[in-house]
């Protein structure tokens, strides 16, 4: 019992069943890409903002204990002694008297290399920093050095 109203159910099933053409799916495919190249840019910048951002945290909470530090033992850490007296008291140069654990343990970077640490510093009482992106001292941008005296 072929009714007309059965037939073009069926016939629309089978459109259904075929599924996408070629050009459907390239058409899909253009309309990805062009979000990507649109989307993907900013989100990077993001991810370099947000690393800065994590710098200027670690950095700020470092610079707090070598005060705490100095509050302490009337003196910031020699540059030999470094932020390593931060978690562990130090045994060459000046050896602190009233010193205790300042830091459970020392953050890197967050592109995973150690903060320098100067004292005397060359912009502060004491530096702390970061070389940035690219490691190295100086540089512009997003490779600028990050530090505690900004």
């Amino acid at each position: 019992m072929n009714t007309p109203s059965s037939f073009s159910l069926r016939r629309a099933r089978l459109r259904l069943a075929r599924g996408f053409t070629l050009i459907e799916l390239m058409v899909v495919m253009v309309i990805i890409g062009v979000l990507a190249a649109l989307i993907v840019p900013n989100v990077l910048d993001r991810a370099d903002d947000a690393r800065v951002t994590a710098a200027k945290t670690d950095i700020a909470n470092i610079v707090q204990q070598l005060k705490m530090y100095r509050l302490d033992n009337q003196r910031y850490p020699t540059a030999e002694q470094g932020l390593q007296s931060l978690i562990a008291k130090p045994t060459s140069g000046p050896i602190p008297n009233n010193w205790k654990p300042y830091l459970d343990k020392l953050p890197n970077d967050p592109w995973g290399r150690p903060y320098q640490y100067l004292s005397p510093g060359i912009k502060g009482e004491i530096d702390v920093m970061s070389f940035g992106a690219d490691g190295q001292s100086g540089g512009e941008g997003k490779d600028a050095d990050i530090g505690s005296w900004q």
